[in-house]
């Protein structure tokens, strides 16, 4: 059960990079719904990492950390 709640988070962050790459979404609703599930952990890791970094990384952070947790289940 706690490995598909991992998993299902995963895929959040995921449709979150790449809906951050499409302007026509950025208003809507569930967009902003989306937005603001991924960045619950994202924001903090996101203070922690450089800030001159062309893209940000924190996603992938908050992935690979994820994926080590969801190992121990």
């Amino acid at each position: 059960m706690i490995k598909f709640l991992i998993e299902a988070y995963i895929f959040v962050i995921i449709a979150d990079v790449v809906l951050s790459y499409l302007p026509q979404f950025r208003g809507a609703e569930w967009r902003v719904q989306i937005k603001k599930l991924a960045d619950f952990t994202c924001k903090p890791v996101r203070e922690f990492m450089p800030q001159d970094l062309p893209f940000d990384l924190s996603p992938l952070v908050v992935m690979i950390l994820l994926q080590m947790v969801s190992g121990l289940f």
